[in-house]
């Protein structure tokens, strides 16, 4: 079996691309191989920021032989009276065989030609000379560079290129017009621990080769050291660290050899609040900071970084690391003091200098705009006055930090600077903690808003934001998304299951709509039904993947009609718990019990003219039609119905209302199939009218949970 290492040698590749570029040759290197039909043992892929690598072993020296049996043109057409025509002639030339190798056969569809070829399995080396270049330029990323006059693309200048087959230099070459790098055995390690370069004598040797040049190729390697020498490192100075997932995979994507390097401010630093030393260490330096303990993010006066440089040279590492932080806290002290020298009130004239979208105006425009959803959400939800005014308030300084110097100088503060100004300015402690939760969640990953407070601004900021966007026509189309209207939305129904908010957004989206379409002159029906169909496609998506509810049960809480599509946006909190009960009755085996009838019930009632609201078999159902006491035994099932369907809808609990219908599915067995059954479909239109309509009063009762027509018996 044979080995063989490929390591592409750069300039210094940016994280992101690296982190990027790893994934993408761990998917696409074995799927190339696979389609060559080169089976490995193992394929390893390396990276540090001066190479990409890949160490494949246990691949055959070349591809097996391969057999195929192709078949050709009808027998007929390919040979009269015993002589090959030109259409076998043709067969056999495009197939590369002689005319004695084809082979006359019977099939299902007559007599036809066939050959049997076979294709003698090419060398490995030559099939990895053609997928290289694929692998490489092949590679996505964002801001990829051209250099020369070629048409190749990398996130660097390529420098140097190892190609080996076990202890043999592979011939490749990276060309880019004028541009070429031949492949060698010869690599480039640590920068300043090791400047010369190492020979790899054989392509299994590559990692350990690498490593005595002070360069650990491995990402997973050189991750854990990094944990493990942080931690130590906070332990010896008796505090505690987090290790931020973004941080790490940056700094491990940043190092060749990591050593980590203690640092130190002065303790007037640590008056600034916590989140402004963190956001500059963490963010902007690439420091892991140092609590006292886990419970207590107080901050002790000392950062951990991790270096690629000389591990004998800490100190002076050190020194260069901590005239850095001194002047970037320096600089958020000033920015602090100043913006706390004013009530965070008097930056709102301020927003109007700021564009949220060129058609849309000022960020101050969208504040009066937030103000007033906030405010249609407030009467929806019935809300004593002072919750009306806290709200209000909070809606009215949302976004008053954005013109801080603070925020202006750091945007990851966004909100978490308006709570603290806000209590400086001695607004409301629910207010203050309004303006930092309205931004909750800022991903898929973070809390929701605790407040209600919070809750209802950071609704109305995301309903604005949607509502204004869709209307200027900016409607999200495959992965483009500038606006991020797919995370407002899925936030927007997240916040209001989280807290069980009782808000009707079918009557929200159509006031909001209006008082849009009417202010900038455009299309109203459009719009809504626009927002409409996207808000559904979002409940859809949430339903199947955060609450894991089978697709045809999120079909059945969702249908395909008006009236079901207005029910699910009218009461969020309605739609998901039915999707939810329906997947445990679906669980405990208590749908199947049920399905069949209903089922059945609602298929046939398609065929009559009962609409879905009835519910009353009282009003509708004509008692002297009936031929048979099966009949009768439903309809007076129906009417004790009834009662436990409207309550079911009146407290939402939907057990009531599958208990009833338990209850009354073995007489509508009997309506079908006992000795005393029915034909539905009576030559009698009266009857059969009837008839429709029991079964039409059934299915409507089980709307109030699901459209059973949209559930999948075995799923």
């Amino acid at each position: 079996m044979t080995a063989f290492l490929l390591e592409v040698g750069t300039e210094e590749l940016p994280a992101g691309f690296l982190s990027g570029a790893l994934a993408q040759w761990r998917s696409r290197i074995p799927q190339t191989l696979e389609a060559n039909s080169l089976a490995a043992e193992t394929v390893e892929i390396y990276g540090t920021p001066r190479r990409l690598a890949v160490l494949i072993t246990g691949l055959p020296s070349q591809q097996p032989d391969k057999e195929e049996e192709i078949k050709g043109p009808p027998a007929q057409a390919a040979f009269k009276d015993g002589q090959p025509t030109k259409a076998a002639e043709g067969f056999a030339k495009k197939q590369g065989v002689e005319l004695s190798a084809l082979e006359v056969r019977s099939t299902d569809k007559g007599d036809f030609v066939f050959v049997n070829k076979k294709t003698p399995g090419r060398p490995v080396a030559e099939i990895l000379t053609e997928l290289v270049p694929q692998w490489v330029w092949g590679l996505e990323g964002k801001r990829l560079m051209r250099w020369g006059s070629g048409d190749g693309r990398f996130s660097r200048p390529i420098r140097w290129l190892v190609a080996l087959l076990d202890g043999d230099i592979l011939p490749i070459e990276l060309k880019n017009g004028e541009k070429i790098v031949k492949s060698g055995r010869i690599s480039q390690v640590h920068r300043v621990l090791h400047p010369e370069p190492v020979s790899i004598s054989h392509a299994t040797e590559y990692v350990e080769t690498l490593r005595s040049g002070y360069v650990i190729v491995s990402p997973e390697e050189r991750e854990k050291i990094i944990i493990e020498q942080v931690k130590n490192t906070v332990q010896k100075l008796g505090g505690f660290t987090e290790i931020y997932p973004d941080l790490l995979e940056e700094t491990t994507n940043l190092v060749e050899y990591p050593t980590s390097v203690v640092g130190k401010f002065e303790d007037e630093f640590l008056k600034l609040p916590t989140e402004v030393s963190t956001t500059v260490m963490v963010t902007h330096q690439r420091y892991f900071p140092v609590f006292k303990t886990a419970e207590n993010k107080e901050l002790l006066p000392n950062f951990v970084t991790v270096s690629n440089g000389d591990p004998t040279k800490s100190d002076i590492i050190a020194v260069g690391n901590e005239r850095v932080i001194r002047a970037r806290l320096a600089d958020g002290r000033f920015f602090y003091e100043a913006d706390l020298a004013k009530p965070l009130e008097t930056f709102l004239p301020q927003l109007e200098t700021v564009t949220f979208q060129e058609d849309l105006g000022s960020v101050r425009a969208k504040i009066e705009r937030i103000v007033n959803i906030a405010n249609l959400i407030s009467q929806q939800l019935q809300l004593a006055e002072n919750e009306s005014n806290k709200i209000q308030r909070a809606a009215l300084l949302c976004k008053a930090d954005l013109v801080t110097q603070m925020v202006y100088e750091f945007p990851e503060l966004q909100g978490i600077m308006g709570e603290k100004y806000a209590l400086a300015s001695g607004e409301d402690p629910e207010v203050a903690k309004a303006i930092f939760e309205h931004y909750l969640p800022r991903n898929a990953d973070d809390i929701f808003p605790e407040t209600l407070t919070g809750q209802i601004v950071g609704l109305a900021d995301r309903l604005d934001t949607l509502i204004s966007i869709f209307g200027l026509g900016l409607i999200p189309s495959g992965s483009s998304d500038p606006f991020a209207l797919r995370r407002a939305a899925n936030a927007i129904i997240n916040i209001t299951w989280f807290a069980n908010l009782q808000i009707n957004l079918e009557q929200l989206l159509t006031q909001i709509a209006t008082h849009f379409a009417t202010t900038f002159d455009k299309d109203r029906a459009f719009l809504i039904v626009t927002l409409r169909e996207f808000f559904l496609q979002r409940i859809r998506t949430l339903l199947q993947e955060e609450k894991q509810i089978d697709y045809d049960l999120v079909n059945a809480v969702l249908g395909d009609d008006l009236e079901y599509t207005e029910r699910a946006l009218q009461d969020l909190l309605d739609v998901r718990d039915r999707a939810i009960y329906l997947q445990q009755i679906r669980k405990d085996g208590t749908l199947e019990k049920i399905y069949e009838t209903i089922n059945r019930s609602t298929r046939l009632a398609a065929q009559g003219d009962l609409d879905y609201q009835q519910l009353e078999p009282k009003t509708l159902i004509n008692p002297e039609l009936f031929q048979k006491s099966s009949e009768s035994a439903f309809y007076n099932a129906l009417v004790e119905l009834v009662p436990q369907t409207q309550t079911a809808q009146q407290t939402r609990n939907y057990q009531l209302l599958i208990a009833a219908l338990e209850k009354i599915a073995p007489t509508v067995s009997k309506f079908f199939d006992g000795e005393d059954s029915v034909l539905v479909m009576d030559a009698d239109p009266n009857i059969k009218r009837n008839r429709l309509n029991l079964l039409g009063l059934l299915r409507n009762h089980g709307r109030v949970l699901a459209d059973f027509g949209a559930i999948v018996k075995n799923l």
